[in-house]
C-alpha cells in the first residue's frame, strides 16, 4: 500500500527513511501516517483508517473521513505520469470535494481490485467510468443523509466543496461522516446515477496541483530501490549465456571468498521456467556482493539461440511473410485476390525495425521475504501485479493469496516492469537462504535481460484500378509477440481462427478507406526463442504506425497527389470506419480533423522554406481501434546530401483524447512520447548478436541527447467525449512524420528505424 502525500500535509522524510521491522504481529513499517512515497502502513489495502474511527466508505475506490478528508485508492503504477492525480480528479470532480481535502493511496495487490495494470494508456480510459460513479455515489448518498437530518427534500439541496447547502443551512461532509451514514448501491442503481454535465465538471480540465509533484521533486519519494527490511542481505544476478534453455555446470567462487561481506552463490531452481541457468551472489551489502561476482567463475551449457543473430531473426520474418502463417484481422473485406488480380497497377514496399531496449534509468529490482505470518511480501515497482503473481506463486511453490505485493514509485516503466520477471529470481534466492533478499541489476545486467521490442519485418501491398484509385490494401508483419510470450490469454483470434497478439498489430488495422484491407500478423518463433519480448513505449503502433503512414506516402507519389490530400480522401467515415460510442465517436473524421488541424499548425504547403529542408506529415490513433487516440504530427528537418545527417528543427503534434482529465499531465505525456519517437526513429536500436543484446549501457546506446531536442508545438481538440490515452500515442507518429519529411527535403526513401546517415545516403544513390 502507498500515500503519495498531499502537497499540503507531507511530513519531512528523507527518501532514505524508510525502515521496515520485523515484530511479532509480523512486519510493520515505519512511515508516518501521510507517507512521502509508495506505502503508507496506516492504510491496507485501502483499508479506511481515523482517529475516531468514524468513515465512510461509499466504494471500495476510496473513503471519507470525520475531517472531510477524502482517500482515493489507486491501483495503477505510478512512474512519473502522476496517474493518480488524474483518476483522484475524476472522482473529486463528481464528488464534488476541494481539492486540497484530496489524498491518494497506491494499494496493496488484493483479489479485490481486480485485475491490475498500468500500460496500454489504458489508466484514465478505464478508470474515467469507474471513478465518476463512485464519485456520484457517495456525494448522493451524503445528499440524502443531509436530507433526511433536516426533514428536506434531496432534490433541494446542492454540494459544492464537501459542503451541502438548502440555501439557508449547510453542513461538511466530515460532519455528516461524524454523525453516521450508511448507503449502500446495487450494480443497476450504480450505472443509473447521474453524473454532472460535462459543462459543470470544476477539477477536469483544470491545473491543478499533482498531489505528488512534491515528494519527487525534493527526492523524498520512496522507489524500489530504496526497500529496506531489517536482516536483509543483498544479492546480485549471475546471467546465463542465453535467455532460455542454459544449464549451469559448475560454480567456482573460491577467489570471491577473500571479499569481505560475501556470503555465497547460489544456483537458482526455478519451476516457473523465467529464469533457467541462474546463479546470485549474496553479500551483507550491495557493495560485496557486486564485487564478490566479478571473482565468481560458472561454467555453463548455453541454450540452442546461442548463435542467432539479428540477421537470423529478420531472415526468419521474410521466410513467415511468404508462408501462410499467421492470423487474418477482421476488417471489413480481408480478402484482398480479387481486387489484385484486376488492378492495373500495384505498389509494394517492405519496412524494417531493429530492436530497442527499455533503459529505463532505475534499473530493476526487487526486495522479497517471507512475514512471521508466512505471507510472501514483494517490495518493488511494478505495473502489472495481476500478471507476475502467478508465476511467483509456481516459481515458490505457494499459493497465489500467499503472496502480497507492495507498490513503489517506479524509476521509469515504459513497459518494462510489465514484466515482473526481475523479481522471480530475488524471490527464488529468499526462499533458498531463509532471509530477506534485496535484488539489484546493474545497467549492463539489465540491459541484458531487457523485455526487448522485437525487430520487425513488414510487408505492404496497395492495388489501384485505372483511375489511380486504391481499391486494395495488404499489410503482413511479423515480430516477436510479448503477449503471446507472457499473457496469451490476452490474444483474441482473427478471422481464420488463429489467435493474434493485438500489441503486435494495432495500428495495421487502420481507418482509411482503401477498399478490401486484409491484415495479417504473424508471430517470429525465432524471436520469441530468443529473448523475451516486451511491451515497449507504443508496442506494435511503433512500428506498424511507422509502416502505414510511410506507405501512404509513397502511394500519394506514385500516382501523383498530395500526401497530405490522398490521406484525406480516405479517412472517410463509413462502414467499419465510421465508429462507434462510447470510445470511437466519429471514426475517421477525427482523425481526419487532426491531420487538418496539424497542417494548419505548421503551414504544409504554405511556406517557402529552404533548399534540403522540408516538412513531413503523419496521422495516427493512438493504441488500437477500440480505444483511438487520433494523432497528427508534422515534422520540420532538414537534410545535408553530402553527409546523410538530419537536423530536426521543429515538431507540430495535433491530439483529440476526448475529454482531456489533466491539462499539465497530458501535455507532459506527449511530449515525452513524441522525443521518445524521435529518438527511436533517429537514434535508438540495438542489434542482437550471439542471442543477446549488443549495446549494455548508454555509452554504446544512444538515446536522443538534450542538444537534439527540438521545439515542438503541441495542441489538443476541445472534446467532451470520453477521455482515451495520451502515454503513447505520441510515440507512434513522430518516425513516419520524419521519414516522409527526409523525402520531401531530400528525395531519399527510408524504410528501416532507426534511420541513419547511412541509410539515407545510401537511398540517394538510388
Amino acid at each position: 500500500m502507498s500515500r503519495l502525500a498531499n502537497a499540503q500535509t507531507k511530513p519531512q522524510m528523507t527518501r532514505r527513511g524508510f525502515l521496515v521491522s520485523m515484530t511479532a504481529a509480523g512486519v510493520a513499517f515505519g512511515f508516518p501516517r501521510t507517507s512521502d512515497a509508495a506505502m503508507n502502513p496506516a492504510v491496507p489495502d485501502g483499508a479506511p483508517v481515523a482517529a475516531d474511527g468514524r468513515v465512510f466508505e461509499p466504494s471500495m475506490w476510496y473513503w471519507i473521513d470525520a475531517d472531510g478528508q477524502v482517500n482515493v485508492n489507486i491501483i495503477r503504477a505510478e512512474m512519473g505520469q502522476h496517474v493518480g492525480t488524474a483518476i483522484a480528479r475524476i472522482l473529486a470532480d463528481e464528488l464534488e470535494v476541494a481539492w486540497e481535502k484530496v489524498q491518494i493511496t497506491h494499494v496493496d495487490t488484493h483479489e479485490k481490485w481486480g485485475l491490475m495494470v498500468t500500460g496500454g494508456s489504458w489508466s484514465v480510459w478505464q478508470s474515467w467510468p469507474v471513478y465518476r460513479q463512485a464519485g456520484a455515489a457517495g456525494r448522493i448518498a451524503l445528499i440524502e443523509a443531509a436530507a433526511a437530518k433536516w426533514g428536506v427534500d434531496a432534490a433541494s439541496l446542492t454540494a459544492r466543496d464537501g459542503v451541502i447547502s438548502d440555501g439557508s443551512r449547510e453542513i461538511t461532509y466530515g460532519a455528516l461522516v461524524a454523525e453516521g451514514v450508511e448507503r449502500s448501491f446495487t450494480e443497476k442503481e450504480l450505472a443509473a446515477l447521474p453524473l454532472k454535465p460535462h459543462a459543470d465538471l470544476r477539477l477536469v480540465g483544470q491545473d491543478v496541483h499533482p498531489l505528488d509533484l512534491d515528494t519527487k521533486t525534493t527526492g523524498q519519494a520512496i522507489y524500489g530501490l530504496d526497500a529496506k527490511v531489517d536482516g536483509m542481505i543483498y544479492a546480485v544476478p549471475m546471467l546465463p549465456p542465453t535467455r532460455y534453455r542454459s544449464k549451469i555446470n559448475s560454480v567456482d567462487d573460491s577467489a570471491a571468498k577473500s571479499i569481505k561481506g560475501y556470503l555465497e552463490t547460489v544456483v537458482l531452481d526455478d519451476p516457473s521456467g523465467t529464469v533457467p541457468g541462474w546463479a546470485v551472489v549474496l553479500g551483507t551489502s550491495l557493495h560485496a556482493a557486486r564485487s564478490a561476482s566479478y571473482e565468481v567463475e560458472i561454467d555453463w551449457t548455453p541454450g540452442d539461440t546461442a548463435d542467432v543473430s539479428e540477421e537470423d531473426i529478420q531472415a526468419r520474418a521474410r521466410q513467415l511473410i511468404e508462408s501462410d502463417a499467421g492470423a487474418i484481422l477482421p476488417t471489413e473485406q480481408p480478402d484482398t485476390s480479387a481486387a489484385f488480380d484486376a488492378a492495373s497497377d500495384t505498389l509494394e514496399a517492405e519496412y524494417t525495425t531493429q530492436s530497442v531496449l527499455h533503459f529505463q534509468m532505475e534499473p530493476v529490482n526487487a526486495t522479497v521475504f517471507q512475514n512471521a505470518d508466512g505471507i510472501w511480501e514483494v517490495h518493488a515497482g511494478n505495473q502489472w501485479q495481476s500478471l507476475i503473481l502467478p508465476t511467483l506463486a509456481t516459481a515458490l511453490e505457494v499459493p497465489a493469496d500467499k503472496i502480497v505485493m507492495r507498490s513503489y514509485m517506479l524509476g521509469g516503466g515504459f513497459g518494462r516492469r510489465l514484466n515482473g520477471d526481475y523479481i522471480v529470481p530475488a524471490a527464488l534466492a529468499s526462499k533458498a537462504v531463509g532471509k530477506p533478499v534485496k535484488l539489484v541489476f546493474a545497467r549492463e545486467e539489465d540491459a541484458q535481460f531487457d523485455s526487448i521490442r522485437s525487430p520487425s519485418v513488414q510487408k505492404l501491398r496497395m492495388a489501384f484500378d485505372d483511375g489511380q484509385d486504391v481499391i486494395a490494401m495488404e499489410h503482413h508483419a511479423a515480430a516477436g509477440w510479448p503477449t503471446q510470450v507472457l499473457a496469451p490469454g490476452f490474444m483474441p483470434k482473427g478471422v481464420n481462427g488463429e489467435p493474434f497478439d493485438p500489441f503486435a498489430i494495432d495500428g495495421a488495422d487502420h481507418w482509411y478507406t482503401v477498399g478490401a484491407h486484409r491484415v495479417r500478423a504473424i508471430s517470429n518463433d525465432l524471436a520469441n526463442q530468443t529473448f523475451r519480448p516486451g511491451w515497449l513505449r507504443s508496442v506494435g503502433p511503433g512500428w506498424t504506425n511507422f509502416a502505414v503512414e510511410s506507405f501512404m506516402d509513397e502511394a500519394a507519389h506514385k500516382v501523383g497527389a498530395d500526401p497530405l490530400q490522398f490521406r484525406l480522401d480516405r479517412l472517410k467515415a463509413e462502414g467499419i470506419n465510421a465508429g462507434s460510442a462510447p470510445n470511437a465517436v466519429g471514426g475517421a473524421s477525427r482523425q481526419a480533423a487532426v491531420l487538418r488541424r496539424v497542417a494548419e499548425m505548421s503551414g504544409y504547403g504554405k511556406r517557402e522554406l529552404p533548399e534540403g529542408t522540408a516538412i513531413g506529415l503523419a496521422t495516427t490513433f493512438g493504441q488500437s481501434r477500440t480505444m483511438p487516440t487520433w494523432t497528427a504530427a508534422a515534422v520540420q528537418l532538414a537534410v545535408d546530401t553530402e553527409t546523410g545527417e538530419v537536423d530536426v528543427q521543429k515538431m507540430w503534434l495535433a491530439f483529440d483524447c476526448g475529454t482531456v482529465v489533466d491539462p499539465d499531465g497530458a501535455r507532459a505525456q506527449c511530449e515525452g512520447a513524441a522525443l521518445w519517437g524521435l529518438s527511436m526513429a533517429l537514434h535508438e536500436g540495438t542489434r542482437i548478436e550471439n542471442g543477446n543484446v549488443v549495446d549494455l549501457n548508454l555509452g554504446a546506446y544512444t538515446p536522443l541527447r538534450l542538444e537534439d531536442v527540438p521545439e515542438m508545438e503541441i495542441e489538443f481538440v476541445e472534446s467532451s467525449e470520453v477521455p482515451v490515452g495520451l502515454g503513447e500515442p505520441g510515440t507512434t507518429v513522430v518516425a513516419p512524420a520524419i521519414a516522409n519529411a527526409i523525402f520531401n527535403a531530400s528525395g531519399a526513401r527510408v524504410r528501416h528505424l532507426p534511420i541513419t546517415a547511412d541509410a539515407i545516403l545510401s537511398a540517394l544513390k538510388g
